[in-house]
């Protein structure tokens, strides 16, 4: 796992969005279509709108999501709702191209499954994903890969749903086909983070994070997350 490390989240975001723009070119070039999976926050949205500014052949990018609240379509607390105002909003990515997390469902177990054979159609079976981007919580956990909840153990399915956080359900992908993605980016920023930053760069397997497959993995760090490294 490579670390580049930034003075600040502005950019942090501003060089992560540059370097999913380089790999996106190369991958359509190369195989003709680029998936990437993506996961919410405020450093990480501000770098969808700077990607959103990129030479970037959107016609050929599919997004699937990382992860998602369970909340009604519009609200604020859903990562879809973001990432449409952050990037669909200023880019020709077609709306057909984003494939969102079906947290409306009323059961979530088979809306999981559901979204899992939508994984296969795209990114083949067992899919693999062209990227994964991640970010890193003050208790561990990325994606919605909580710790102390089952979803941290499921190794057969690569969707599954979470119990309440912080009042919340949550659909997610899970270990294995994260863990498959030929690169993951992880963005991460803040002083809170630096603790489990930290465990992370040493693969600390008791958090959730550390589980994360370390090979063509690449994190955009600012320096408080760093604990305070300055450049």
């Amino acid at each position: 796992m490579d670390i580049k490390v930034l003075n600040y989240a502005d950019t942090v975001a501003k060089e992560s969005a540059c370097w999913i723009a380089a790999l996106a070119r190369r991958v359509v070039a190369e195989r003709g279509k680029f998936i990437m999976a993506l996961s919410g926050g405020r450093t990480p949205w501000h770098m969808l709108r700077i990607l959103a500014r990129e030479d970037v052949p959107w016609e050929s990018v599919h997004i699937v999501q990382v992860d998602e609240r369970v909340a009604p379509e519009g609200h604020p607390d859903r990562n879809l709702t973001h990432l449409r105002e952050s990037l669909l909003a200023h880019t020709p990515l077609l709306e057909k191209h984003i494939y969102a997390m079906p947290v409306e469902a009323k059961d979530l177990e088979a809306a999981a499954k559901r979204y899992a054979l939508q994984l296969n159609a795209i990114a083949g079976i067992p899919p693999v994903l062209d990227l994964v981007h991640l970010g890193l919580d003050p208790d561990g956990h990325t994606a919605s890969l909580l710790p102390n909840d089952p979803v941290v153990h499921v190794s057969d399915a690569d969707v599954a749903v979470t119990g309440l956080y912080h009042g919340r359900r949550r659909m997610t992908l899970t270990f294995p086909i994260i863990n498959r993605a030929r690169n993951i980016v992880w963005i991460v920023t803040g002083a809170d983070k630096a603790p489990m930053m930290q465990r992370l760069e040493i693969a600390d397997e008791s958090i959730p994070a550390g589980r994360i497959n370390r090979q063509n993995a690449l994190v955009f760090a600012d320096r408080d997350a760093m604990g305070g490294i300055v450049l």
